[in-house]
């Protein structure tokens, strides 16, 4: 189960057009942090795609948060198929509008449901799915002679690095997962025989590719 510290996405905006029995469909998909922000994305292009046959959709904010529409399509053939690819993909903070132009060919309700959620897949896929990964930020300054030896343990460790400030002293920020804050502490303790200056800074989100 997710945390509130790491979570499955998005990364971007993405989008797509497959044509499935001659109807035409726009796949869009968008990383939306709030429910107002998921209805907003759905009326702009509902808005752009006015004279569309079809603008269904699904969004997943949390477990809590979610919303299909199958905006004229048969009960259960659109909007549901989109939400379950959503959370086939683990997905958290997203929403899916699937425009269709109609091609003359109905398709039935299973050939819907393969469609719709054909076209939710093909979303996800344009826009790419990343693990957000809550870090904190550890600020760390340290005497010229420690240099070699911290630059050579930091490229190592796979962490995202800040450029260094070379002042009378180097200070490297350093972006550490939430919750190993204090093994990276003793390391760099470890390194310069606690020599260190290390202060913590600031929380945010970065993006790590998916697994």
């Amino acid at each position: 189960m997710l945390s509130a510290e790491s979570y499955r996405t998005i990364g971007k905006d993405g989008e797509a057009e497959i044509i499935i029995q001659k109807s035409r469909f726009i796949c869009r998909a968008k990383p939306v942090r709030t429910e107002e922000e998921a209805n907003q994305f759905i009326q702009e292009i509902s808005k752009k795609h006015w004279d569309a046959t079809h603008n269904c959709y699904a969004y997943l904010i949390t477990d809590l948060v979610q919303k299909s529409s199958d905006d004229g399509e048969p009960a259960g053939t659109a909007g549901r198929p989109i939400l379950e690819v959503i959370h086939a993909k683990k997905l958290l903070y997203t929403a899916i509008v699937i425009t269709r132009y109609f091609g003359g060919i109905k398709l039935g309700a299973g050939g819907l449901i393969r469609a719709y959620s054909q076209a939710a897949s093909t979303a996800i896929e344009a826009a790419g799915i990343v693990n957000r990964l809550l870090h904190q930020k550890v600020s760390l300054t340290f005497d010229y002679s420690f240099m070699g030896k911290i630059e050579y343990e930091l490229r190592q460790s796979g962490y995202r690095l800040e450029p260094p400030v070379f002042t009378d002293r180097i200070t490297w920020s350093v972006w550490v997962p939430a919750g190993k804050e204090n093994a990276f502490i003793s390391k760099v303790d470890n390194w310069t025989n606690g020599k260190t200056l290390i202060e913590m800074k600031e929380k945010k989100y970065l993006d790590l590719p998916a697994e």
